[in-house]
């Protein structure tokens, strides 16, 4: 897929987050990169076979306090190569891209790996 139409799904997929998200996101870039590098594996101790499909780097939205201010903005990356091996279809990627981009999104209201797979969890079996 080319990358203009990866960051495509991925700019759809943060304009489909709920409205109560959105209007609390601030100081936040997300940006589309090939694959993961080095440092992303060693920040989040991830075995450097594996694959990651998105990263979040910043202060956490739960930890901002008063005089939280003139910090650079928070970031969250998407890897568009991983996520294209893990899919067979476009539709597949789109849908991985909006999961990721939801996980990511989790990350950066101060929520664990843990805590994020337990909501995935309470919200597929309520589908």
């Amino acid at each position: 897929m080319k990358k203009e139409k990866f960051e495509k799904l991925v700019e759809e997929a943060l304009v489909d987050l709920p409205k109560e998200f959105k209007k609390l996101i601030d100081n936040l870039v997300v940006i589309v990169e090939e694959q993961a590098h080095p440092e992303a594996y060693r920040q989040t101790g991830t075995h450097p076979f594996s694959r990651i499909l998105g990263t979040y780097h910043g202060v956490p939205f739960k930890h901002r306090g008063p005089y939280y201010g003139n910090y650079p903005p928070d970031v969250i990356t998407i890897y568009q190569k991983p996520i294209e091996e893990i899919c067979s279809t476009a539709e597949e990627i789109k849908e991985q891209v909006l999961k990721t981009v939801r996980h990511e999104i989790w990350h950066y209201f101060g929520r664990t790996d843990k805590e994020i797979d337990e909501l995935e969890e309470e919200n597929s079996q309520k589908e």
